[in-house]
């Protein structure tokens, strides 16, 4: 039987799902209005314009009824548990997603352009796919989750940086398109080149902070800073690709292809960090 999470576990999938089709139909309509730019009203709007707005701001309304409905299943979960969401991996995706659509709002808010979320959304939906498949049961925590404040706060820096490095992808995606094809319904180039460049700028520290605080709980838990574990040694080489991509921007001027695909290759180290668990045996793997 569904209890109240379940409940909104099923309604994020497909709040996703919705949203990301009325975000499709919105930029078809993009796509027929610019090529009809010409033909225009005498009071000067584009009679394309106006069912197009209607999808798109009901696209951003799904988005945060989808948000919404993510924040109460783990709110659900936690009140089952009595901690936060940082005891297997059903909860880190829940809070992934959660991530991602908060970042997403806020750089469609941003930078008023909706494609870049709109990749996202497909991670986001991912991962709740993801979640759904992998629910787990609460248990009580194993005896090195048992620093809850400390963990909560490690946990919540990781989601920040990962859903703001997931929004850089995506605008590095569209970048490489964009940089190919020259669609007139994908942002411009140098639009996706600052996105991706805000991203990083946002997520590192926060990629930093969550290093810091997991090295002091390993040092509670473990009674050592720094062991090499897998999933502490792929969150260095995150860590360290992120700090390539701000001095390849910074110093050495890279922008465009180049520093598109070093942010692809950084988030496919977060991905690997993220799943670590189902690749490499260590400390972390009863997460």
């Amino acid at each position: 039987m569904f209890n109240l999470e379940s409940i909104s576990l099923v309604a994020s999938l497909v709040g996703v799902v919705v949203t990301i089709v009325f975000y499709i139909f919105d930029f078809a309509g993009s796509r027929r209005s610019s090529a009809a730019v010409d033909d225009k009203r005498p009071g000067g709007r584009s009679m394309a314009t106006e069912p197009r707005g209607v999808l798109n701001l009901t696209a951003r309304v799904l988005a945060a009824l989808t948000l919404v409905f993510i924040t109460l299943a783990i709110v659900f979960r936690a009140i089952q548990t009595g901690h936060g969401p940082f005891s297997n991996m059903y909860e880190f995706a829940l809070s992934f997603a959660w991530g991602i659509l908060v970042m997403g709002i806020f750089f469609e808010w941003r930078y008023k352009t909706a494609a870049v979320k709109t990749v996202g959304l497909i991670v986001a939906l991912l991962l709740l796919i993801f979640a759904l498949v992998q629910h787990a049961k609460p248990e009580p925590l194993v005896p090195a989750l048992q620093q809850s404040l400390l963990l909560s706060v490690h946990v919540a820096s990781a989601v920040v940086a990962y859903g703001t490095f997931t929004i850089g992808f995506s605008a590095a995606i569209l970048f490489l398109i964009q940089n190919r094809r020259n669609s007139p319904w994908l942002p411009d180039k140098e639009v996706l080149n600052t996105i991706s460049y805000q991203s990083v700028v946002i997520g590192f520290p926060f990629l930093t902070s969550t290093i810091v605080l997991g090295a002091l709980w390993a040092d509670i838990a473990w009674g050592r800073y720094w062991g090499w574990d897998p999933k502490e040694t792929a969150s260095l080489i995150t860590w360290l690709l992120y700090v390539a991509y701000l001095h390849a921007r910074l110093i050495r001027g890279w922008r465009g292809a180049r520093a598109a695909i070093l942010l692809i290759v950084g988030f496919v180290a977060i991905l690997l960090t993220f799943f670590g668990n189902y690749i490499f045996v260590g400390l972390h793997s009863y997460i």
